[in-house]
């Protein structure tokens, strides 16, 4: 049975607005204690090993240019895609609109667990992924770093700023800062896998380097600058109890409730999660 377009409409005003009401109470209820991260310090290192691998690597990586093999650098382009933000931003934004037009009310207990979860998540990713991506096109627009492409014509550090040429827009790495939000995201959702995280994501953020888009140092600049989003975004998303729990003196961790599948009995679950669910949805309106 289809539904109408002013029905679905209806809906889909109704989610929204649901939605912003439940943001908002949280935002207003919930003072802004977040963990005592040393944002200094770690701002410190991030510039430090930029340059650092500016001194000792973006030389050489121009000079490299076009000397790797042709199936290494075929290689490397494969892999270099899956930096790209559609592949992150589409599938988030679709869950959305998808979540965005559900019935909510006609969904069973543990089916409105899981939609709740992918909705959470899906937003995730859009802040993360989205708006860093938004602010490494403001910087590197705005720094305009010449690429190695043209390292024979430009040397390794010729800036023009706000040249708005995609020639000169080296610096960050927007591939890399995809990857670090990606990197991010899975460090605050998977903290004990970090490192198998950080293994690919760094890995498909190098790419840039051998097809010739990037210097080392610009896509260490990305990395940071994505990683630095995602985890802001996660902080954000703890204070308003989606995914994660508030901690004082940790980054945020996932709650017990956020699953995106289903391992249990279906018996099992549904009280399970539902119970669960209530009692944090509780505790945090009192919050």
């Amino acid at each position: 049975m289809s539904v109408a377009p002013l029905a679905l409409y209806r809906r889909s005003l109704g989610n929204f607005s649901d939605t912003m009401s439940i943001v908002q109470r949280r935002f207003a209820v919930r003072p802004a204690r977040y963990p005592r991260i040393l944002w200094s310090v770690w701002l410190l290192a991030w510039a430090l090993l930029i340059v650092a691998v500016f001194l000792r690597l973006d030389a050489g990586a121009g000079e490299m240019r076009g000397e790797w093999s042709a199936g290494f650098v075929r290689f490397t382009d494969f892999f270099t895609q899956f930096g790209l933000g559609g592949w992150y931003l589409i599938p988030a934004a679709l869950c959305l609109v998808a979540a965005n037009l559900t019935d909510w009310r006609g969904l069973s207990r543990d089916g409105r667990m899981l939609v709740y979860n992918w909705t959470c998540f899906a937003f995730l990713v859009l802040c993360a992924v989205g708006l860093s991506g938004l602010a490494v096109n403001v910087l590197k627009y705005g720094i305009g770093r010449a690429r190695p492409l043209y390292f024979d014509s430009f040397g390794v550090l010729s800036l023009h700023p706000f040249a708005m040429d995609a020639r000169f827009a080296g610096f960050p790495s927007g591939h890399a800062t995809t990857m670090g939000a990606v990197f991010g995201i899975l460090l605050l959702l998977f903290p004990r896998r970090w490192y198998l995280a950080l293994a690919v994501t760094a890995c498909i953020a190098s790419t840039r380097v051998f097809v010739g888009a990037h210097y080392p140092s610009d896509t260490v600049a990305g990395f940071g600058l994505g990683l630095a989003f995602a985890v802001v975004s996660g902080l954000v998303f703890a204070r308003l109890g989606f995914i994660f729990g508030r901690s004082g003196s940790k980054l945020p961790m996932p709650k017990r409730t956020f699953r995106l599948w289903w391992s249990d009995p279906p018996n099992v679950r549904i009280s399970m999660a539902g119970q669960s669910h209530a009692a944090e949805e509780k505790t945090e309106d009192r919050q």
